[in-house]
């Protein structure tokens, strides 16, 4: 459904920083920075990017929005939460965990970026 999720950062290397660390324990490789100055994540699923705002002005979260990451066990969710947190990130919402409720049995694990962006790593149970 969705070709690539791009968000704003006021430094793009200290973003690339921090997603590598979150992203890498996904098993997904270091981001690439392109010659506009932009960090591109591509997967076979999709693109994920950061970049500054291209009107100039400080970047800023979605209230209400949540990116959701894809992972393949809790034990990676637990192993991401963990980089982000050590990497600048802040726990967001109840600690990571077993969520139950319309959708089935959820493994889900919320962390704040440095500039506001709630994150989530999903892992569907059986």
């Amino acid at each position: 459904m969705f070709s690539h999720i791009m968000i704003g950062v006021d430094d793009v290397e200290a973003g690339k920083q921090f997603y590598d660390a979150l992203l890498s324990t996904m098993g997904h490789p270091p981001g690439t920075i392109d010659d506009k100055g932009r960090c591109f994540y591509f997967t076979p699923t999709g693109i994920f990017a950061l970049t500054k705002p291209i009107n100039g002005e400080p970047c800023s979260h979605g209230n209400g929005s949540t990116i959701g990451f894809a992972a393949e066990s809790p034990e990676v969710a637990d192993a991401w939460h963990a980089a982000g947190v050590a990497n600048g990130g802040v726990t967001d919402e109840d600690p990571p965990g077993v969520r139950e409720g319309g959708l089935g049995k959820l493994y889900l694990a919320y962390v704040r970026d440095p500039w506001g962006n709630k994150l989530c790593a999903l892992h569907q149970m059986g």
